[in-house]
């Protein structure tokens, strides 16, 4: 039973951090119909925030708002830079714009800072584990499960209780209604994009916390699994990016745990093999959005 806990709690470490990045895709996909690929660009954005931060001397709780905010920052000059112009365009043209970007960036990273992954300075606080008989449960993962639950019920708060994010949900509805109402499409996806930087720095955080290293690709792999999270939720559907992330880190840790050794290496097979099997039985994701496919901008 101890061991079913404690993979437990690791699947709702590894969930959280899912569904913050398939939330912020989802988000930007519910107004604007596309998928940002760049977005974990804005994780090793993060990652490499914090890395300097801590050269410099700053305390862990003095970087990681600082890195967060740095996200925000770079995902809105990402949509004023790149997207807006071609805001207009195919689906096509903004899909390859978003591949640009993410491969813009991870050159820049490389070519400017280190092809290699990168030690970022922590608290020994983080490497600490608390005991309850045999069962260990890292600091670490406390902090990331607390902050994800704190992020997800003031984001929800955010979108039923703020101006902009009832905006945001009335352009995610019918975006050209919302503006013959007067709502500024420029102000709306501007706001989007903060909130998926604000989401993306949160869970990059939270990534370089439990793995004290950072690289030039280090958002690639988490926003790809973030993706089939979102599509396995319901792509466009804010509730099923939270609910698929949590499936995904679910079944991956449960696999990783459980699998024969000799079956292991075609964990990440199996893995995909099961979402491809809930979306069988699913084929509109875990908690579909009803408004896919309506004219976003």
């Amino acid at each position: 039973m101890e061991i079913f806990i404690q993979q437990t709690i690791n699947a709702i470490s590894l969930g959280g951090t899912y569904a913050l990045l398939a939330l912020g895709l989802a988000i930007v996909f519910s107004i604007m119909g596309m998928i940002n690929f760049a977005h974990g660009e804005l994780m090793t954005i993060t990652g490499y925030t914090l890395m300097y931060c801590g050269l410099a001397g700053f305390p862990f709780l003095v970087a990681a708002p600082v890195a967060i905010g740095v996200a925000i920052l770079a995902a809105v000059i990402m949509e004023r830079v790149a997207f807006r112009p071609v805001r207009n365009s195919s689906g096509a043209t903004m899909l390859v714009t978003s591949f640009a970007v993410a491969v813009i960036l991870q050159t820049l990273f490389q070519n400017l800072i280190s092809t290699r992954s990168q030690a970022v300075i922590l608290p020994d606080m983080l490497a600490q584990s608390i005991h309850f008989g045999s069962l260990s449960i890292g600091i670490n993962q406390i902090l990331s499960i607390s902050i994800t639950l704190v992020v997800l019920v003031a984001l929800n708060w955010f979108l039923r209780r703020t101006i902009l994010g009832m905006a945001m949900r009335a352009a995610a509805e019918d975006f050209s209604v919302t503006r013959l109402m007067g709502v500024r499409a420029n102000g709306v996806i501007a706001g989007a994009f903060a909130i998926s930087g604000a989401l993306a720095g949160v869970a990059g955080v939270l990534w370089v916390a439990q793995r004290a290293s950072v690289d030039p690709l280090m958002g690639f792999i988490p926003v790809l699994k973030a993706f089939i999270a979102a599509i396995l939720g319901g792509l466009g559907s804010l509730t099923g990016a939270v609910a698929g992330g949590f499936a995904l880190g679910f079944i991956e840790i449960y696999l990783a745990a459980y699998l024969p050794d000799h079956i292991q290496p075609y964990r990440e097979a199996l893995a995909l093999g099961m979402v491809i099997l809930l979306l069988l039985l699913r084929p509109n994701g875990l908690v579909p959005a009803f408004n896919v496919g309506r004219e976003k901008v």
